[in-house]
């Protein structure tokens, strides 16, 4: 894909999420609704067309971790917050033509992770589990080897110890796990189609009335 090979004939190990997120639509994979902006003409013209509230962060292939970095802003609900939003951002990031993506809030109780990572031995392996802020911590996961058929990858999701967030509690919905099964299985094809795809971290995936939606991605290449 084009965008890969840009990026490594620049040198680069990152997709930016943006570029992380273009990838997985051109699979099928649902993300958010977005926009890279570089300035307060392209800001307006992207609250306008996308429509708050909205999410605005800094975009970069160099730019990870970036609530930690202070580089999110949720719940941008009018043109003022935008503003003060994207000139907090750009000035906390530091470089010379800063961009900052203005994406859709997608709202949702409940947040998933899946991922893939390539090993030495055994090639693209998928993960599933929970995501958000507690994956790192609870380590709720469950991994396969590429590919993966339909029923392995709804085999992983029964797998994980909290298998019932998926189901209709608390009054909402229970989730597509259809579309999960697909996106796991897909995420397993990306990276069997491209051997220069190291790692792709969906995180989080949030059920938005039990539709998956990939709110946040990074591929790294390697």
């Amino acid at each position: 894909m084009e965008l890969i090979h840009q990026a490594i004939r620049e040198g680069r190990s990152t997709l930016s999420e943006y570029e992380s997120k273009r990838l997985l639509a051109t699979y099928g994979i649902p993300v958010t609704r977005e926009m890279v902006v570089t300035d307060l003409e392209s800001l307006e013209t992207a609250t306008r067309d996308i429509g708050y509230p909205l999410v605005i962060k800094g975009c970069s292939p160099e730019t990870t971790h970036k609530t930690e970095k202070g580089l999110i802003r949720i719940d941008v609900r009018n043109d003022e917050e935008a503003r003060v939003a994207y000139q907090e951002i750009t000035a906390a990031m530091g470089e010379d033509h800063p961009a900052v993506l203005v994406q859709e809030l997608i709202r949702g109780q409940r947040e998933l992770v899946i991922g893939m990572t390539r090993e030495p031995q055994f090639g693209p392996c998928v993960m599933f589990g929970l995501g958000g802020i507690f994956t790192e911590i609870l380590e709720d996961v469950s991994f396969r080897v590429a590919p993966v058929e339909k029923t392995e990858a709804l085999a992983m999701m029964r797998e994980i110890k909290g298998h019932r967030i998926l189901d209709d509690i608390r009054g909402m919905e229970p989730a597509n796990l259809d579309r999960l099964a697909d996106m796991v299985i897909t995420v397993c094809r990306i990276g069997l189609d491209h051997e220069s795809v190291k790692e792709i971290d969906m995180n989080p995936v949030i059920l938005c009335k039990g539709q998956p939606v990939a709110a946040d991605a990074l591929v790294v290449l390697g």
